[in-house]
């Protein structure tokens, strides 16, 4: 598969903002609420520290931040100012600062925050490593990079989800955002990204030590978990 140029991948979420929240709630059968909220488990490791959410969408990880840590510092940048308009409204009282910019070459100096997370995003990025490296950099040392990605489980429960992503999947998520070919991206970006241990070889390649990773939801996604050394 051949990765969408970033203005591409830009307008298609621009494009589906407005149902981005129903389609993730009605597709996900609301599991994407736990997901969040386990991954962001995994991120705080103190109540008052300073957080990224990269690729933030409609910045439902930050608020989940904001919710699990309410004194901390949150952050959220994204690219695609539709979806920050969404986000805006969201999180307004909040104290959730909101940041466009690119996930790949982000607007924060290095050791800015105790940690940073991207929840469904890494997938869409041209350059993965690039984006992983700019996470560490930002990150303070001891600081955590949590990384939440969809997965394709192996065996009969692969074979059903991959009909479900494949056929159900672009079919309502199309109907519903009026944009069908989103979400056959969905599937194929999904399809064609790389196993876990890979993905764990590329973080420990961004140098991130500490890696590791969990399958949440019979493997439908999973948190991998990396740390900045001091």
């Amino acid at each position: 598969m051949v990765s969408p140029k970033k203005s591409e991948i830009r307008r298609m979420f621009d494009s589906i903002a407005p149902r981005y929240d129903l389609l993730n709630r009605l597709l996900s059968f609301r599991r994407d609420v736990y997901w969040r909220r386990w991954a962001v488990k995994q991120l705080i490791s103190h109540k008052q520290g300073t957080y990224l959410d990269v690729a933030t969408g409609t910045a439902d990880v930050a608020l989940e931040i904001k919710r699990q840590a309410p004194l901390s510092r949150t952050v959220a940048l994204d690219f695609a100012s539709r979806m920050l308009k969404l986000a805006k409204k969201k999180v307004i009282g909040k104290g959730i600062e909101l940041v466009q910019g690119d996930a790949m070459n982000m607007p924060f100096p290095d050791n800015a925050f105790d940690g940073a997370i991207v929840a469904y995003g890494v997938r869409n990025l041209p350059d993965r490593l690039a984006g992983l490296k700019e996470m560490r950099r930002v990150v303070k040392p001891y600081g955590r990079v949590v990384v939440l990605e969809f997965s394709i489980p192996t065996g009969p429960k692969g074979i059903i989800y991959d009909f479900y992503l494949s056929r159900f999947l672009p079919w309502i998520g199309g109907w519903v955002s009026r944009n069908p070919e989103a979400y056959r991206y969905l599937h194929d970006s999904v399809e064609a990204f790389p196993s876990a241990q890979v993905f764990c070889d590329m973080m420990v390649q961004a140098k991130l030590a500490k890696v590791r990773y969990y399958p949440l939801t019979s493997g439908i996604t999973i948190c991998y978990i990396g740390e900045k050394e001091g």
